[in-house]
């Protein structure tokens, strides 16, 4: 998506909340001007390639479908509940949202109290459920939609197609573990421990959570040390800190990534593949409930293989970056992970204890890092 800048003027008229209408060519503050929907961004920015982006371009998608349909997003200034849910009330009481979109986890707690403070507002939760606390149960509102992936699938695939391509030192760089992060690399673990036992090989995979969302130079420095000393190919599931993988792959001869969420393979030519789900098209489709009066309030969906919303891109560069792995490969191993066979699908855990996984594999060694 092309990056946008946001005025000094813009800035002060927006109370230091970062705004974009839905013309990508204009910075354009909420001001008097009055929205149909708003999409609050999570930590990182709208154009992480990761999350944020991909709940924007369905919001664009739907947009450029219904010219008469207006939409802007809107950057809190720090990272907590609060400012979240003050974000959320200038989003309906000054941009005049009637839908708003709040990508991430960390959104759990500001959601869970907008959705009773603004009845009138449909909210479009994705990645989590809203929760007054950790502690407590999540309660989805009649005018709340959450929106859940299986990503411990597409994780599965990514780690099964490097290993079927011949890789052994895997490694995995985690944003911050809430729960969409941890299966991505659960799945990851998993589905190189499926290739390895087909292939009769041991593998080892690095592992860390990097603490942020945000491009850093301690996440660079760290994925050069873990390629500098023979990681063949790291998977990174942490928005926009993405990009400082990107960066520390393209100083190293023959590193790879594996990219999330959205295709990434634009962002580097050392992104092999994307262990992808469908954020654009599941939020294409309930906005589309909301303004054709459908809208499932009180409901979880689930995207998963099932519904055919997760796994690695086929189109564009496909399966050209790989060595060996290949088309007929993948829909072989698609097909299987979709069919359950043996428990491969059911059997993937969806959470694990402490900084890192500690899981019985036969043929896969976690090394924390």
């Amino acid at each position: 998506m092309k990056k946008l800048g946001i005025s000094l003027i813009a800035l002060l008229l927006m109370l230091s909340l970062a705004a974009c209408s839905s013309d990508k060519d204009t910075d354009k503050p909420a001001g008097d001007d009055k929205y149909d929907i708003v999409l609050i961004t999570d930590s990182g920015t709208i154009d992480d390639r990761s999350f944020n982006q991909g709940a924007w371009e369905g919001v664009e998608k739907y947009v450029a479908e219904h010219k008469d349909v207006k939409s802007t997003y809107l950057r809190p200034s720090s990272e907590n509940d609060d400012e979240y849910y003050n974000t959320i009330a200038k989003a309906i009481n000054e941009a005049g949202a009637k839908v708003v979109i709040t990508p991430g986890f960390l959104f759990s707690a500001s959601v869970f109290r907008a959705q009773k403070d603004f009845p009138d507002t449909h909210f479009i939760y994705v990645d989590a459920l809203p929760q007054e606390n950790m502690d407590s149960e999540p309660f989805v509102g009649p005018n709340t939609v959450s929106l859940v992936y299986e990503e411990q699938q597409s994780g599965f695939l990514a780690g099964y197609a490097a290993v079927k391509d011949g890789m052994t030192e895997l490694g995995f760089i985690g944003g911050i573990p809430v729960p969409a992060v941890k299966k991505f690399g659960i799945g990851y673990l998993y589905g190189a421990e499926a290739a390895a036992e087909e292939m009769g090989v041991k593998v080892n995979v690095r592992w860390n959570y990097a603490g942020t969302f945000n491009p850093a130079p301690e996440v660079q420095q760290l994925a050069s040390g873990w390629y500098a000393t023979g990681t063949e190919v790291i998977f990174v599931s942490a928005g926009g800190a993405g990009g400082s993988v990107f960066a520390a792959a393209n100083d190293v001869e023959g590193a790879k990534v594996i990219g999330v969420d959205s295709d990434q393979s634009g962002e580097s030519e050392k992104v092999i593949t994307s262990a992808i789900k469908q954020l654009q098209q599941s939020v294409y489709e309930n906005l589309d409930a909301h303004f054709t009066d459908k809208f499932p309030g009180g409901e979880v969906k689930v995207y998963g293989i099932e519904k055919e919303s997760v796994g690695l891109p086929t189109d564009g560069v496909g399966f050209d970056r790989f060595t060996s792995f290949d088309k007929a490969q993948y829909d072989a191993i698609y097909a299987d992970l979709k069919a359950d066979k043996d428990g491969m699908r059911s059997n993937i855990p969806t959470d694990h204890d402490g900084d890192y996984p500690a899981f019985d594999l036969k043929n896969v060694t976690v090394i924390a890092n």
